[in-house]
Parts: C-alpha cells; sequence; structure tokens
C-alpha cells in the first residue's frame, strides 16, 4: 500500500532577514488534513514560517515541497490552493458581499454567487441579511475577522493558513472562528496550520503543535525555555537565580548558548521535595493553568515559579494519584544533566 504524501515536506530551510537568522528547519512534514499549531513567543519565527508555507516568501536556503512536488514563490500551480489569513486582516473598501465575493470574481467564477456568499458568512457565523451590504468600516475587530475568514473559506482552499486569527477579536467570534476553522477540515479535507498565544483555544483545535524560538522547531510541541542571565557555580555547571530565592542548576554547554531547554518528558511532579537530592533541582511552585490536549487526552499544565513559567505533561492517573488542580502548591523536579542549550 503507497503512503499518502505529505501537504509539506520542508529540507534544510535556513531564512535570514539580513545577517540574521529567523528559522532554521532541517525536516519537517505536514500532513494532508492535519490541524497544526504553532507556538512561540513573538519574533521567534512563526510569521515567516507562515510566508514560506504560503510561498509568499523563497527561502534562504533549502526546498519547500507541496504534496511531493518542489514548489516556489507565486507559482500558478498553487496560488488559488493556498490562503494566508493574517492577524490584521485586510479587506478592501467595499461592501462585506463584495469582499467574500473577489476571489470568485478573480476566477470568474460567478454562478450561484449569491448562494455562495450567503453560506460563506453562515460557515463564520454572520446573518446574510444583517452583514452582506454592510461596508468594510462598519464592522467590529471580530466581525471584521470574520469576514475575512469566510472570504478564504469561500475559494475551498486545500490550505489555510492563520496568523493569530483571534488575537483581537471576542470569545464568542473566536468560538466561530475555531468551529469554521474544524468545518473546513471536516467538509473541505482541508490542512489547517495555525500560529497563536492563546494557547487553550489552540490546544483545543489542534492535532499537533510545533514550538518555535529563536527560529528552532520543537515537534514535541511547547517545550521549557530557560533565558541568562547565568552564573558560573564551577567549572561545569551554572545556575540561574528566581526572584523568589530558588537557583536552577544548568550544566555547562560546549559552545556559547543564549537559552537552554529542559523538555517536558525530563520533568517530573510531586508535593514534597525528596531529601538529599542536592544535584537534583527541584523547584516550589503552583499550577497556574490546566489544559486539556485534544489529541491524546493529556494535560498540559503550566508550574509558575515566580518569575518562571515550566510545562508538563500529565496523564489521569498522575492527577487523580496527587489531586493536582489549578492553585495546587507542588515540587518540580528535573536533572542539570537533562538540560539541552540552543
Amino acid at each position: 500500500m503507497t503512503k499518502e504524501i505529505s501537504a509539506y515536506h520542508l529540507k534544510n530551510i535556513q531564512h535570514y532577514y539580513g545577517n540574521t537568522k529567523v528559522l532554521g528547519i532541517d525536516d519537517l512534514k505536514i500532513e494532508k488534513g492535519s490541524i497544526t499549531g504553532l507556538i512561540g513567543p513573538n519574533g521567534s519565527g512563526k510569521s515567516t514560517l507562515l510566508k514560506l508555507l504560503a510561498f509568499a516568501q523563497k527561502p534562504s536556503m533549502g526546498q519547500i515541497f507541496y504534496k511531493g512536488r518542489l514548489e516556489l514563490p507565486f507559482s500558478p500551480s498553487i496560488r488559488s490552493k493556498i490562503t494566508l489569513l493574517t492577524q490584521k486582516p485586510y479587506l478592501l473598501k467595499r461592501t462585506v458581499f463584495e469582499n467574500i465575493a473577489f476571489g470568485l470574481r478573480i476566477r470568474k467564477e460567478k454562478k450561484d454567487l449569491e448562494k455562495k456568499v450567503r453560506k460563506a458568512l453562515l460557515n463564520v457565523g454572520l446573518d446574510y441579511q444583517h452583514f452582506a451590504t454592510r461596508f468594510w468600516n462598519e464592522l467590529s475587530g471580530g466581525e471584521a475577522q470574520r469576514v475575512a475568514m469566510a472570504a478564504r473559506l469561500i475559494l475551498k482552499p486545500e490550505v489555510l493558513l492563520l496568523d493569530e486569527p483571534i488575537a483581537s477579536v471576542d470569545i464568542e467570534s473566536a468560538g466561530l472562528i475555531r468551529q469554521a476553522s474544524l468545518n473546513a477540515r471536516k467538509n473541505l479535507g482541508t490542512t489547517l496550520v495555525i500560529a497563536s498565544h492563546d494557547l487553550q483555544w489552540l490546544y483545543s483545535i489542534s492535532d499537533q503543535q510545533l514550538s518555535i524560538f529563536k527560529g528552532n522547531i520543537f515537534s514535541t510541541g511547547m517545550e521549557n525555555i530557560i533565558t541568562g542571565p547565568f552564573e558560573k557555580s564551577d567549572k561545569k555547571n551554572l545556575i540561574k537565580k528566581l526572584g523568589d530565592g530558588q537557583i536552577i542548576q544548568l550544566n555547562m554547554p560546549a559552545q556559547t548558548s543564549c537559552a537552554a531547554i529542559i523538555r517536558k518528558k525530563n520533568i517530573s511532579i510531586d508535593l514534597e521535595k525528596k531529601p538529599g537530592s542536592d544535584k537534583l533541582n527541584q523547584l516550589s511552585g503552583h499550577i497556574s493553568s490546566m489544559l486539556l490536549e485534544k489529541k491524546n487526552k493529556t494535560i498540559m499544565a503550566t508550574i509558575s515559579i515566580h518569575d518562571l513559567s515550566l510545562i508538563l505533561k500529565l496523564y489521569p492517573e498522575k492527577i487523580s494519584r496527587l489531586d493536582l488542580y489549578p492553585g495546587k502548591k507542588v515540587i518540580l523536579r528535573f536533572a542539570s544533566h537533562d538540560v539541552e542549550w540552543i
């Protein structure tokens, strides 16, 4: 049986703005019909990656394959198949109807135009009678974002790329954008890649998550990044001092690095410190949030430790045994030699 070709396959990607490297991807596949979440701080490379996936930019180095075929920016063969919705949607200075119908008019698909616009508005929770004749400047932020979403969904894209789609919208609009995204995958087989700072919303919609930090991608989802300043404790170790007096012990990097990574899998949780474990980091904090991972039904817990937040994956039996809930005080443990440097 032949394995289905991925929607995207990125190989040896490096992208620079001037002399600054903003993205580095050795090998990444995104499967057809999947919903992938992009997580990372501002400036991490999320928007750049979306532009590359939209073939709106050419990577400085490397290759991007779409459905097994090497493609270049603005290729006619993919122009109508992939669409990007930016954080601040651009609407034409026209009515809602004309904004949504614009793409179909460009394609010269004028048959049943009103019916298609009506359906597109319905998909994002907007009533045709109330919104079709409104102008672009008569919409709220959430309404404008939904109209921009409808203008893309009406084209029945193979790939929909969303850059912070709910950053400036109300709770109702966020829910409707989520449902419209899920419907696009269900009804059209659309592949979605979504960048968002709203982790609860993102985890509720995506099948898998990619974490990006300073252009580096972690396919295991969000990982724990600890930045400096660091201090030497001896020839083999560094320490990071937290504002509450606690100290994190870190192994010395082999070369100059700006940040340390502590992967979720290397962190354990308990209610009390272990005695006689000087070489083990044991940090006191409290659970600030618990988010359900849609794909495998595990919980992503965020632990606040004064001015630092660490994330780990919890399973139902662990949660039940320790009676874990938001606000509960806990101890996190990880060994200094489990630290990776970037």
